[in-house]
């Protein structure tokens, strides 16, 4: 779905034309896993910037953005291009927040909520538990992110690499039906991923065997050491009334995001432990 919404928005972005600001800030964008094309991916954050830019009055074009679905591009173009802002996962937040001076901004909310659970699922009645599923082959498009799975979707107790037999992919759907088949034995999926089950017509009943704490969901970090106060607030006002603009809502009912709401800090402390104390 996600994938289809980007596209349609790079279609409806082809036709605009604008003129470019002189040196625009690049907006670095880390979503790891997953099968979007780069190409539309960066057609979709174009259209969203035209829109942050005229809701926050700054002159067009003067953001400009990036898009990388694998987490060692993401490291690599994050220090080389030294973003103010970026739009990454919670788990590259946790491991650069500090080599980038990373504060939180604004997290999208979706169907009334900022966090999210992660789930194992398998087909129903075979396995009980995650124990059960000890060198058994796990799948999913979120195991792009072993670190993150193994300290904070797991809190420490289990490490992906070494407990089960790692089948990463970069479509859900790929994973889910190789899983109703048999091939697989489990599927790590996010909350979007796992709310999209009822749609499958899978053959084979499933069910999670596994559900971790709420976890908040990330979205727009800032580098403190080149922005002040009164850009984070800017453009976190921005991002925040997009929504309710006529154009910005269009974006955001697209992408299934109900609004971009301000971070509590406090929120990710839980996380930075949980990442400190992971092996």
């Amino acid at each position: 779905m996600r994938k289809t919404c980007l596209i349609v928005i790079a279609g409806l972005l082809a036709s605009c034309t604008v003129s470019a600001a002189p040196d625009p800030e690049m907006i670095v964008v880390c979503y790891p896993g997953g099968s979007v094309n780069v190409k539309d991916a960066n057609g979709a954050m174009s259209a969203m910037l035209r829109v942050v830019e005229r809701v926050g009055q700054w002159q067009a074009n003067s953001f400009n953005s990036l898009f990388t679905s694998k987490t060692d591009e993401c490291r690599k173009q994050m220090a080389e291009k030294n973003p103010k802002f970026a739009i990454t996962s919670l788990g590259l937040y946790l491991e650069l927040r500090t080599l980038h001076n990373w504060v939180p901004v604004v997290q999208p909310r979706i169907k009334g909520r900022s966090s999210e659970r992660y789930r194992v699922v398998a087909q129903k009645g075979k396995y009980k538990n995650l124990d059960e599923l000890k060198g058994k082959t796990l799948g999913g498009t979120v195991l792009e992110e072993q670190a993150f799975i193994g300290k904070i979707v797991f809190a420490g107790k289990y490490d992906p690499a070494s407990f089960f037999v790692l089948k990463p992919s970069n479509q859900a759907i790929r994973a889910l039906r190789a899983l109703d088949k048999g091939e697989l034995d489990a599927v790590i999926l996010n909350e979007q991923q796992f709310g999209g089950l009822a749609s499958l017509q899978l053959t084979t009943p499933l069910e999670a065997i596994f559900t971790s704490e709420e976890i908040p969901m990330m979205g727009v970090v800032a580098n403190s050491a080149i922005t002040t106060v009164e850009d984070r607030s800017r453009f976190g006002r921005a991002l925040e009334e997009m929504c309710s603009d006529a154009e910005g809502k269009k974006l955001c009912e697209l992408f299934g995001v109900e609004s971009f709401v301000f971070m509590d800090v406090s929120l990710f402390e839980p996380m930075i432990k949980l990442w400190g104390e992971g092996k």
